[in-house]
């Protein structure tokens, strides 16, 4: 495992700090990061199961930035010691007062503890596109999710109801999207991926992948039993 990583330059190293900033606020856990063929794959858990009787969906977030073509290695990384070497890395940048900064190194943190959500690998290919959603919809969904989570959880509340409530509002389907849970609207507007353009959707097998300019949100739905 390599101990640095090498960006292709100063607004790669902004990107990648922008995204775990927005991850670290969402969940303080760990990323997984895969490297590989100049691009480095960060990936960021918004939603996952607990258990096998947890009925949360997966959602992940997933942005990618350019990196030297040799380097490549799959890393779970804990965020707050990924985003304190992204933010001395880029303090250091500005220090050089040099605009064009090209092949911006920062050190890689130590490995996290196995995270049940990084053995989950979304497939690369295989997406075939469905209808896109307007991007003003999923912000509407993800507000009114957030002031639903807000109102039902008063501060204190313990872990145990904290993620019922969630796994109850955010795995609610979308109306008129049932494929889709609320989760991938909120895992769009707190990372960041929702802008002007639409919100493109494609699908493969029990997965559906939301795609901007900005990001990605992948969404694993929870296999149906026979109890159902």
């Amino acid at each position: 495992m390599p101990g640095s990583i090498t960006l292709a330059d100063a607004p790669a190293l902004d990107d990648l700090l922008t995204l775990v900033a927005r991850a670290a606020r969402v969940d303080d856990g760990s990323v997984r990061m895969i490297a590989g063929g100049g691009v480095l794959a960060v990936y960021a858990a918004v939603l996952y199961p607990a258990g096998l009787l947890d009925e949360t969906p997966t959602v992940l977030g997933l942005r990618t930035v350019a990196i030297e073509e040799r380097e490549g290695f799959d890393l779970v990384a804990p965020l707050a010691s990924l985003r304190a070497r992204l933010e001395r890395a880029q303090e250091a940048a500005a220090r050089s007062n040099n605009p064009d900064l090209h092949r911006v190194t920062i050190s890689l943190p130590p490995a996290s503890p196995s995270v049940s959500w990084a053995a989950i690998s979304p497939p690369r290919g295989g997406w075939y596109p469905i209808d896109p959603m307007d991007p003003s919809r999923l912000e509407t969904v993800a507000r009114a999710g957030i002031a639903e989570v807000a109102a039902a959880l008063p501060e204190g509340t313990g872990e145990q109801l904290v993620r019922k409530v969630r796994a109850e509002v955010w795995g609610r389907p979308i109306e008129g999207a049932e494929h889709l849970p609320a989760g991938a609207a909120f895992a769009a507007l707190s990372l960041g991926f929702l802008g002007p353009d639409p919100v493109e959707l494609f699908e493969t097998g029990p997965w559906t992948r939301l795609s901007t300019a900005r990001g990605h949100v992948l969404v694993k739905r929870r296999a149906w039993t026979l109890s159902r």
